[in-house]
């Protein structure tokens, strides 16, 4: 079963797990530091929350499709890239407390999309590189924008994201 991601960054973490949860009617999946998760069985939605700055807004941090096996991100890198999209591919890569095959596209309003699986669990929210985790960092994309819900878009070239 696949299921669409929203990552949101939100300023109060423990306040949104507590409306999520009642919301969703469930608890979160993981809880980590400044991060939490829920597995959302109906609707089918992988919900991802990180801490943010106490003054800001809660805002969308990044778009994706979980699937189940890694055969799948290929399938979608390769499906993707034939529909002319630019892709970047991410394989045994550590983010978000987790060891996950991915690939990134960007749609057209700059949102940062990723078809992911996860392998396996991790004890780390970020990338051990100086990229921002689940922001795709490369020639063949353009930066994540966050895009503040509620909020108009900051301009493009800007960037503020870090991990889902």
């Amino acid at each position: 079963m696949s299921r669409v991601q929203l990552a949101l960054r939100v300023p109060d973490l423990e306040g949104s797990i507590a409306f999520y949860s009642k919301l969703f009617g469930t608890e979160p999946a993981k809880r980590r530091p400044g991060y939490a998760n829920f597995a959302v069985a109906e609707p089918p939605l992988k919900l991802v929350l990180t801490e943010g700055k106490d003054e800001e807004a809660t805002r969308m941090d990044h778009l994706g499709v979980e699937v189940e096996d890694s055969a799948l991100v290929t399938d979608a890198a390769e499906r993707l890239a034939a529909a002319g999209l630019a892709t970047f591919e991410e394989n045994d890569t550590s983010c978000c407390y987790a060891l996950q095959d991915k690939v990134w596209v960007t749609g057209p309003g700059n949102e940062p999309w990723e078809v992911y699986v996860v392998k396996a669990d991790a004890d780390t929210l970020e990338k051990a590189e100086a990229s921002a985790c689940c922001t795709p960092q490369t020639a063949s994309t353009t930066s994540a924008v966050p895009v503040t819900i509620g909020v108009e878009a900051p301009e493009k070239g800007t960037t503020d994201s870090t991990c889902c």
